[in-house]
């Protein structure tokens, strides 16, 4: 279920929606010199991810649902704990959950817009051979 081939895996460890084997970005999340820059293409499989000049403008609305799935999550996971908390201290956590995971609640969002535009070749995956170390 969350192997090679599935979306899951392609939007959690931000790989090539087509291989699931090259990198989507340009360096990790958190690097702030390259914040959320996809990569041209695929360096595996050759996959253009970009279809039309500004494609991940798109990838906002993506992001929106993402933050509010997890303040949700954060809210919940506070009322399960059975934590005595006041409101502004619920909402505190939530924020501060979102500031620190939005470099990669930004990436996740543009995997999983192109995600929706592109699909995964097992055979495409097949032919790509991983380099010998010599």
């Amino acid at each position: 279920m969350f192997g090679r081939g599935s979306k899951i895996y392609s939007i959690l460890f931000l790989k090539c929606p087509r291989c699931h084997k090259g990198e989507f970005l340009e360096a990790n999340p958190y690097n702030l010199g390259n914040f959320n820059k996809v990569k041209e293409k695929c360096p595996k499989c050759e996959l253009k991810y970009s279809l039309e000049p500004s494609f991940y403008y798109g990838s906002m609305y993506v992001s929106y649902g993402v933050g509010i799935a997890i303040s949700v999550a954060v809210y919940i996971l506070i009322r399960l704990l059975n934590l005595d908390v006041t409101p502004m201290i619920i909402f505190v956590s939530i924020v501060t959950t979102l500031f620190v995971l939005m470099p990669y609640i930004g990436a996740i969002s543009k995997s999983i817009w192109a995600n929706f535009f592109f699909n995964y070749d097992e055979s495409v995956s097949k032919q790509i051979t991983p380099k010998s170390n010599k």
